[in-house]
């Protein structure tokens, strides 16, 4: 799902129908006027309008252009008023998004993030989020050379901006020639900053593990992760206490890692105390995760080859030999608790499924212990 800013929480517009159409129709005159004051005063009233209302996102359409040539203007005031009514414009309006990129926003709006002021930046970052929520806008604003300011605006910029910056350029990340050009701007510190302070359960947590994930599945990415003090760390830090969608993405990376390099990346995943979290991820994370976490944890293992027929290649059995191998007795104890309530849980789901099974099997005429029989022979 790709990120756009909230708009502000606000009451229902109280105009009737009737009158809500001639505020449009004043709002676009009073926009063609030549006086600088009168299309501020337009611009604020568009941003207004538009602020609750997807039928005047619509019918405000023909805005764009004369909002766009305000951008342009040698003017602070016409410029932020501008800039705010096109991102109230394009939330949540594909049609709009896409005119407002194809009228020439782009090249205004990017040199707004290197202006000395950061309300201009903040503005700018978020209709940069706003607009490559749009597939079709993607490769235009990673041409029109966005993605390397996105990235200074998450090194160095307010707090607002930096999340909205992420935001961004996970956006662009899905767009898959756009990766090569993120991992060039060097964005993985930065990241790793923003995820050691953000909520765990937060939606920007959640973007900055997407972009990481997509990002270790190059080599830079994977180097740049493990380079940066405490990287692998915060990513195993969401492993544990992110939201269900966090977590998928975490465990998703260090498998990336794992997989494209064992002998590399093994010890320094190892080293983050990462057992705990993946066993907890076998039995309560999604269908994906379950999965990634399992294979993660084979990986993981001393020896990559199959356990032999007396010791069978369980997932128990993998886990106790990494348990012997951690050296942290901390890690070692929650491991084996995790351990043991992963086994308990194993054991009530089969018992649960062995229940169920009796149930659907057992006709009303046949004895139980016909139907006992036929589920512990299978």
């Amino acid at each position: 799902m790709e990120s756009e800013p909230q708009l502000p929480t606000t009451p229902s517009d109280p105009d009737t129908p009737r009158t809500a159409t001639t505020a449009v129709n004043r709002t676009l005159h009073l926009l063609q006027s030549d006086d600088p004051d009168s299309q501020i005063q337009a611009a604020k009233e568009i941003r207004r309008l538009t602020k609750t209302s997807q039928k005047c996102r619509r019918q405000l359409s023909p805005a764009v252009r004369p909002l766009v040539s305000m951008l342009r203007l040698d003017s602070l005031d016409s410029n932020e008023a501008a800039l705010l009514a096109l991102l109230n414009l394009a939330v949540k309006d594909e049609k709009n998004k896409v005119n407002i990129v194809a009228s020439g926003a782009l090249e205004p709006i990017i040199s707004f993030l290197q202006s000395q002021n950061s309300n201009m930046q903040e503005y700018a970052t978020a209709s940069l989020l706003t607009l490559s929520a749009s597939t079709i806008n993607k490769p235009t604003i990673s041409a029109a050379g966005a993605i390397p300011l996105l990235v200074e605006i998450l090194r160095h910029g307010s707090p607002q901006a930096r999340v909205d910056a992420v935001l961004a350029l996970y956006n662009l990340s899905t767009y898959s020639d756009n990766i090569s050009i993120i991992l060039e701007a060097k964005p993985i510190p930065s990241i790793v900053d923003l995820l050691k302070t953000c909520k765990k359960s937060s939606k920007t947590t959640e973007k900055c593990s997407a972009l990481i994930e997509s990002l270790v599945a190059f080599d830079e990415g994977r180097t740049a992760l493990t380079s940066e003090e405490g990287g692998v760390l915060a990513v195993v830090e969401v492993l544990e206490n992110g939201s269900l969608q966090s977590r998928e993405h975490a465990v998703g990376a260090l498998l990336t890692m794992c997989q494209s390099d064992r002998c590399k990346y093994r010890e320094p995943i190892l080293r983050e105390g990462v057992i705990p979290g993946l066993l907890e991820l076998t039995v309560q994370g999604t269908p994906k995760s379950q999965s990634k976490a399992q294979t993660l944890l084979r990986l993981l293992r001393d020896s990559p080859h199959p356990r032999s027929e007396l010791q069978p290649d369980t997932l128990e059995n993998i886990v106790c030999n990494l348990i012997s191998q951690i050296d942290s007795e901390d890690q070692s104890r929650k491991a084996k608790k995790m351990l043991a309530e992963m086994v308990q849980v194993s054991m009530e789901q089969s018992l649960r499924h062995l229940q169920q099974r009796a149930v659907v099997c057992t006709p009303t005429d046949l004895p139980i212990n016909n139907c006992t029989s036929e589920v512990s022979s299978k």
